[in-house]
Parts: structure tokens; C-alpha cells; sequence
């Protein structure tokens, strides 16, 4: 397949299954909207849009192992709503500024209705799951929901070493402690955990699930990087958030943690001296200094080469575990998923 076919198998699938996510999404927005003007603020950043890649690679996978789209789509909207649960506690706790093209929640409401709206998600996301009862059985119900409780726990844990790096200003980072953050934070509920449902629904608790962890990993740490380095490089209308917030922010991106260690003595001690200050008393020349040591140091181009290779290993990783996979749309969908991660801007 071609990288412009690659690419844009993944965009229709994105957009069909994005769509058909998005309309049941709805009525369980709809439902609290009845009962509460606060659901409102629970609707805003749904209804900003997305990609909806979680919620595609559910139903994207249990279609490639057999299953009626139907079956998954519960396990895709809970994702979908959780997904946005930590959204918008994410930009809260990175003092982001915006969000799809627009404010963030807790810039437009304030912290604790922002809070509030981001628990209300996650307490929303339960109930597709628990309505999987009606169509999947008690048994399998059971077991998506285990998944599910994995997923959120691995998640939360990587987000607190990214949060713990930050508040207590740790320099001392390697390629792997990235990458083993990354596992936890992005990989679990974006692409790992989303197959492993699918591959559970689409084969009735059939397969070893580990067999996938691998795939999920590589896809999932070369879509972070890219996203990471769309903060840097990329379009900020297309891009939908705020341009070099990463550097605003601190965070301890592939990037930054190669420029701390590669950088001159003297230069990585100003660049200490400006991790620890906050946010606000950080300063857009602080932040340009670095943006500019970045692309000195060439620490743009290793980010790009670790994305390539997280690539090709997924592609390889492809071939390894879905072979025995009959051919569909869907499974050109997984398949081309590695080469449009890295082309997407």
C-alpha cells in the first residue's frame, strides 16, 4: 500500500466510525443535559470534535477479528467519553490554554466546575460498558470492564510521573524513562487498550491478549512523539492547540530530554533555571531560547528518527501477530495506521 493510500484508509475510517461514535456519544449527553444545566459544560469539549482514533481502533479491530460493529460500539463511546474526562483534567493540570481551537474548560468556567466536568465524563464513560450486559452477555461485560479498569489505572499512573518530573524538577531523563511514560499515559487508552477490547469482542474472549501489546506500544509512543513534535512544528489552526505550550509547560517531552542531555554545561544550567521557574514567570524569550537550542542540537530530528523506527517496528509487529487475520478494509485500517501516525500534521 502506498503512503498516500495508507494515509487515506486511516482518515475514511476515522471519519466513519469518528461519525458513528460521535452520534451515540450523544444520546448519553443528551440523557444528563435533561437533568442538569451543568451538563452543558460536560458536552463542551465533545462536541469540539476530534479525531475519534480511540474510538476507531475499537471498532476497527473487532470488525478485522468478526464482529458486528454494533457490538462494539458501547466500548468505543465509553472510550470517547473518558478520552475527553481527561482532557480536560490534563489541561487543567498543565495550565493549558487551549483546546480544539478554543479556550480550555477551566480558562472559560473556572478549576472547579472544569473538575466537576471532567468527573461527570468519566462517570458517563461507565455506563456504555455497563450496557454491553444487553448484547455481549454478563460474561464478556465482565471482562471489557477489567480491561477498562487496567487502562484507567495505567493511565493515571503515567500521567503522575509526568506530573512528578515536572513538580519536582527532574532533569536527570533518558530515552527510556520517555518511553516507559508514554507507555502508561498513552499507549494503554490509546491504542492498546482499544485493540485488546476490540480483539475481546470481536473474538468472544478467544485470544491471548498480550500477543498485542507490542503492536499497541509502537503505534501508540510514535503517535505521542508526532504529537509532541506537532506542538512545535505544526499548523496551530489544523493543530487545534496552542503552539510550543509543551516548552510553556515544562513538560518532559523526547525532545526536551534529548536537549538536556546533549546541550552545552552552561546552557543546561539556564535551561535548569528555567524548567524550575512556573509557567507564569516563564517568558516567551525563555521559550523561544529553547525552542532555538532544539533545533541546534538537532533534537527534532532524533525525536523524528525514534518516530520512524517506534513506525517501522509497528508495521513489523503488523505483519507478526494480525497475519492470520482475513483481508478487509479494517485490517488495512490497522495496517496503515503506523505510516499515517507519523505523516499526520
Amino acid at each position: 500500500m502506498s503512503t498516500t493510500a495508507a494515509t487515506a484508509r486511516v482518515r475514511e475510517r476515522l471519519e466513519d466510525y469518528g461519525a458513528a461514535a460521535r452520534v451515540r456519544m450523544r444520546e448519553y449527553l443528551r440523557e444528563g443535559q435533561s437533568r442538569h444545566e451543568f451538563y452543558a459544560l460536560v458536552s463542551d469539549y465533545p462536541e469540539r470534535g476530534g479525531r475519534a482514533l480511540r474510538a476507531s481502533l475499537c471498532l476497527a479491530t473487532a470488525r478485522a477479528f468478526g464482529a458486528h460493529p454494533t457490538e462494539a460500539l458501547n466500548s468505543a463511546v465509553a472510550l470517547e467519553l473518558l478520552h475527553n474526562a481527561f482532557l480536560v483534567h490534563d489541561d487543567l493540570e498543565d495550565e493549558s490554554e487551549e483546546r480544539r481551537g478554543h479556550p480550555t474548560l477551566h480558562l472559560r468556567h473556572g478549576a472547579p466546575l472544569a473538575i466537576n466536568a471532567g468527573d461527570a465524563l468519566a462517570v458517563l464513560s461507565l455506563r456504555p460498558l455497563i450496557e454491553n450486559v444487553g448484547m455481549l452477555g454478563p460474561r464478556l461485560t465482565l471482562r471489557i470492564l477489567e480491561e477498562a479498569e487496567r487502562m484507567a489505572r495505567e493511565s493515571v499512573e503515567g500521567q503522575a510521573l509526568e506530573l512528578w518530573w515536572r513538580q519536582h524538577h527532574v532533569l536527570e531523563l533518558g530515552e527510556v524513562d520517555y518511553l516507559r511514560m508514554v507507555l502508561k499515559k498513552t499507549c494503554w487508552y490509546s491504542t492498546i487498550y482499544p485493540m485488546r477490547v476490540g480483539a475481546l469482542i470481536g473474538t468472544r474472549d478467544g485470544v491471548k491478549l498480550d500477543r498485542y501489546l507490542h503492536f499497541g506500544f509502537f503505534v501508540g509512543a510514535a503517535f505521542q512523539i508526532q504529537d509532541d513534535l506537532l506542538n512545535l512544528v505544526g499548523d496551530e489552526a489544523r493543530y487545534g492547540k496552542e503552539l510550543n505550550g509543551d516548552l510553556w509547560e515544562g513538560k518532559r517531552t523526547l525532545m526536551l530530554i534529548h536537549l538536556l542531555n546533549v546541550t552545552a554545561p552552561d546552557e543546561r544550567a539556564r535551561l535548569s533555571r528555567v524548567l524550575g521557574t512556573s509557567r507564569a514567570a516563564r517568558t516567551g524569550e525563555e521559550v523561544r531560547w529553547i525552542r532555538e537550542r532544539m533545533e541546534q542540537y538537532g533534537s527534532l530530528d532524533y525525536a523524528r528518527q525514534v518516530a520512524h523506527g517506534l513506525a517501522g517496528a509497528a508495521l513489523h509487529e503488523f505483519s507478526r501477530v494480525f497475519a492470520e487475520l482475513p483481508d478487509s478494509p479494517d485490517k488495512d485500517f490497522l495496517e496503515a495506521l503506523p505510516t499515517w501516525v507519523i505523516e499526520r500534521t
